[in-house]
C-alpha cells in the first residue's frame, strides 16, 4: 500500500489475498491478469504487490498466511479508507458488527483492523497517518 497520494476517506485504497503460497498464486494473477509483481521483504520470505502493466502505481498484494496474516481468510480483502480505525471499529461493534483484527499500526503507514459485518462479510479499514 503506497499510494503517490492518500486515497479519499470512504475509498477502496487496497485489495489483499492472503493465502498459504503466495508464490503460486502471484503467478497465477501476473498470467490471469497482466499484473506486473513486486517481492515485499517480510522478515525471511516475501509477499508481492502488484501493479498494473506499465503504472508503477501498485493497487493489490498477495501474503503468505503466516506471522500475523496466520488467521486470515483466503479471500480478497477491500481496505476502505477511514478518518480514524479505532473510532471506526467501536461503531462496527456498536452497529451489530465484530471487529476480527484490532486497531493496530502498519508500520508508519497508518493504522488498520478487520471487520466483520452484520451479514458475515469481511473488510479491512486503514487510515493513513498524517
Amino acid at each position: 500500500m503506497s499510494p503517490s497520494a492518500p486515497p479519499r476517506i470512504g475509498s477502496i485504497g487496497w485489495i489483499d489475498l492472503t493465502v498459504d503460497n503466495a508464490e503460486t498464486v502471484k503467478d497465477f494473477y501476473s498470467t490471469v491478469t497482466g499484473w506486473e509483481s513486486s517481492p515485499v521483504s517480510m522478515n525471511g520470505y516475501d509477499d508481492f504487490s502488484f501493479a498494473p502493466p506499465d503504472s508503477g502505481e501498485p493497487v493489490a498484494g498477495i501474503c503468505h498466511a503466516r506471522g500475523s496474516n496466520a488467521d486470515l481468510p483466503a479471500t480478497w480483502i477491500i481496505y476502505i479508507t477511514v478518518a480514524d480505525v479505532d473510532a471506526s471499529a467501536r461503531t462496527c461493534e456498536a452497529l451489530g458488527g465484530r471487529v476480527v483484527v484490532e486497531p493496530k499500526n502498519m508500520g508508519e503507514m497508518g493504522r488498520y483492523c478487520l471487520i466483520e459485518d452484520p451479514a458475515g462479510a469481511v473488510a479491512a479499514l486503514f487510515a493513513y497517518n498524517p
